[in-house]
């Protein structure tokens, strides 16, 4: 394929100053919101050793790696996700440390694939991992903290979807079925081909019962009434079992007053390989993707020689990003835009203006190129600023606003239209 110096290779995307304002604003606010609830930052390297983040086999990631030799000859590879190098860190450093432990991150990472709806081979995760807690409460956290998260952000009409990956595995726990069976099998309810599904189903040697509950799986989703439905279609402990964690979960949400955001889903099927118990995935009615995902990873860091059960989610920054845009949710820029002429030449009186101003956590561009007053205006209009200011002597000045004119003032009564400033701009 040809491709030009001016483009960004496949699967990649420039974010320009508005984004990455808005990019910077939601991560800084959610890793603050963590913060609150005890979990410590961790940041990892951009690339680890390829058998790192294989671990065994257990991500399924293998076959989207970006793969290169060092100059030494040892292979490398840029992470496919946020997940597997904090088990890596756990597994090597903060075993002795007292548990639970409690992490959040904000990372780049990397998985080679097809580019379509809103899927990048380079994205941005934001995510927690409770590590060293098993059970319903940590479960219920990381699901109570997803909710807030997405809450934090101004995100309106979402919802999380939660499901048991021994719920399906149960059911296959004592087929017949071949290794190439179970895989045609969990990739048509992966990719939610329903016609396929049940084409392979008929043809299998599943018994009447198993073909039925795998069929059924699909429509398994609803609030806490499908739990009880679930519950009674269920024809082996293991499934059973499942629905009771979930039923555990779905109580501890309730007496956080968040189980209206939440909705069961048993066909959830997951492409990561790594998860041993509760999932989640995160949607909003305006995109026909996730905006997240998470779950149970209890085996994961045992793959570093050190078991551990661990829980987390992480969130798409770029997908959350599109669906506040999508909603018209994001928060109006708190730090008003100033154009600071030189009146006179005078570089001092502009320079103790502009500083002023800035300290109060609005965003001030110094004209470099000294314009007069009809000239600011216009470049004030070109580039999107309503604010124009040409200090007259120290405190005073003049100041124009698109609305209003050219006045004359003091610069504490401007301080005063501008309000606060800082959020996201």
């Amino acid at each position: 394929m040809a491709y030009t110096t001016l483009q960004t290779p496949r699967g990649t995307k420039d974010f320009l100053p508005r984004d990455a304002r808005r990019k910077r604003w939601m991560e800084d606010t959610l890793l603050g919101l963590f913060g609150l609830w005890n979990y410590g930052e961790i940041i990892t390297p951009t690339m680890e050793y390829h058998d790192a983040v294989c671990a065994g086999g257990a991500t399924g990631l293998a076959d989207n790696l970006y793969r290169f030799f060092e100059k030494e000859g040892e292979l490398i590879a840029l992470k496919p996700d946020a997940t597997t190098p904090v088990a890596r860190v756990v597994a090597s450093r903060l075993k002795d440390e007292p548990k639970p432990i409690r992490l959040c991150y904000s990372t780049n990472v990397f998985r080679y694939g097809e580019t379509h709806a809103q899927r990048r081979r380079e994205f941005y995760q934001i995510g927690v991992e409770l590590v060293g807690q098993g059970g319903y409460i940590a479960d219920a956290e990381i699901i109570a903290l997803a909710v807030q998260a997405l809450q934090a952000v101004g995100l309106r009409d979402f919802r999380i979807d939660i499901g048991h990956v021994d719920y399906y595995d149960g059911i296959l726990q004592h087929s017949t079925l071949s290794h190439n069976e179970r895989r045609q099998i969990r990739g048509a309810l992966l990719k939610k081909d329903y016609v396929a599904l049940s084409q392979m189903l008929n043809s299998s040697g599943l018994d009447p019962a198993q073909r039925r509950l795998l069929k059924l799986l699909p429509d398994l989703r609803g609030g806490e009434d499908t739990l009880d439905e679930a519950l009674d279609l269920a024809t082996n402990p293991v499934s059973k079992k499942a629905v009771t964690d979930l039923i555990a979960i779905y109580n501890a949400l309730k007496a956080y007053g968040l189980d209206g955001w939440v909705q069961v889903d048993l066909g959830m099927i997951k492409d990561i390989q790594y998860y041993t118990g509760m999932v989640l995935e995160a949607y909003t009615s305006e995109m026909g993707f996730t905006l997240g995902t998470g779950g149970r990873y209890d085996n994961l860091i045992s793959q570093f020689g050190y078991q551990c059960p661990a829980t987390g989610f992480a969130l798409g920054v770029d997908r959350v990003m599109l669906a506040l845009s999508r909603q018209g949710s994001w928060p109006p820029e708190g730090a008003v835009p100033v154009l600071c002429g030189i009146n006179g030449h005078d570089l001092q009186l502009g320079w103790q203006v502009a500083e002023t101003i800035r300290q109060k956590g609005h965003r001030v561009e110094m004209d470099v190129a000294i314009r007069d007053r009809e000239e600011l205006t216009e470049y004030a209009k070109a580039i999107g600023f309503d604010w124009v200011i040409l200090p007259i002597s120290p405190g005073k000045l003049r100041y124009w606003h698109i609305d209003k004119g050219w006045q004359e003032g003091e610069l504490a009564k401007l301080l005063d239209l501008l309000g606060g400033g800082e959020n996201y701009g």
